[in-house]
């Protein structure tokens, strides 16, 4: 590990310290692994950073292609997974199933 911690991920304090085999900040209480590139970050429809396991709300009606289907603007998606390409988020939505989503299309649950 190296001598310089860097600045938390999530809120960019300076005050993140080690603790094992993590990096923790003590001001959001964010934990993440030391040298753990995600790789390109994916943000939400008003600039909020995403990660795996966030829960969103849809903030546009989204007809399901092939279907008469409608995700209604206010589901709450829970538990969602980013990916590569252009539906950068897959999730399962209770009624629908898996799906995946565009991050243009959905604001990241804060709180």
């Amino acid at each position: 590990m190296s001598d310089t911690i860097p600045p938390c991920p999530e809120c960019q304090s300076s005050f993140a310290y080690a603790m094992d085999a993590l990096l923790v900040c003590p001001e959001c209480g964010h934990e993440w692994t030391a040298g753990a590139e995600t790789g390109p970050e994916i943000r939400d429809s008003v600039g909020n950073l995403l990660a795996d396991g966030d829960t969103v709300t849809v903030i546009k009606d989204l007809k399901l292609k092939g279907t008469s289907d409608v995700i209604k603007v206010g589901t709450k998606v829970r538990g969602i997974r980013l990916v590569e390409g252009d539906h950068d988020i897959d999730c399962k939505i209770p009624g629908v199933g898996p799906i995946g989503l565009k991050s243009q299309f959905v604001k990241k649950v804060t709180g």
